[in-house]
């Protein structure tokens, strides 16, 4: 029971990651279609609100996952940061040569970051 309940806070908080994040392409690319060149490559305005964003998502579902775990929140949290690390590094792989290298390299570096700064929040708001 206890490792479901700790996969159940884990996708909750990769849920709500990736729900955060699809909300705001989507409405980033229906207010600003500018910012999507063509075939997708993106340009400089969308790249910087995408880091924005990737990284407070990232936040949020660092903070949901902490919020859910039974055990010790910091744990889950980085196993969540670890999965998103693993996933970021994947999706750059995919994507090589239709972004700049460098920001991959900043969200295969920044959503783990973020993700573990949503779990020392919930911390912080625990009191520990």
């Amino acid at each position: 029971m206890v490792i479901l309940h700790a996969f159940l806070a884990l996708l909750a908080g990769f849920g709500s990651m990736a729900m955060l994040v699809a909300v705001a392409t989507a409405a980033l690319t229906r207010f600003v279609p500018e910012w999507t060149g063509a075939h997708g490559h993106p340009k400089g305005g969308y790249i910087f609100v995408n880091l924005g964003y990737s990284l407070a998502a990232a936040i949020v579902g660092g903070y949901v996952t902490a919020w859910l775990s039974r055990g010790n929140p910091l744990h889950h949290a980085l196993a969540l940061a670890i999965i998103v690390l693993l996933l970021s590094a994947l999706s750059a792989i995919q994507e090589r040569g239709k972004q700049p290298v460098w920001y991959q390299l900043t969200l295969i570096a920044l959503t783990p970051a973020g993700v573990f700064l949503g779990g020392l929040l919930r911390l912080k708001i625990l009191g520990l």
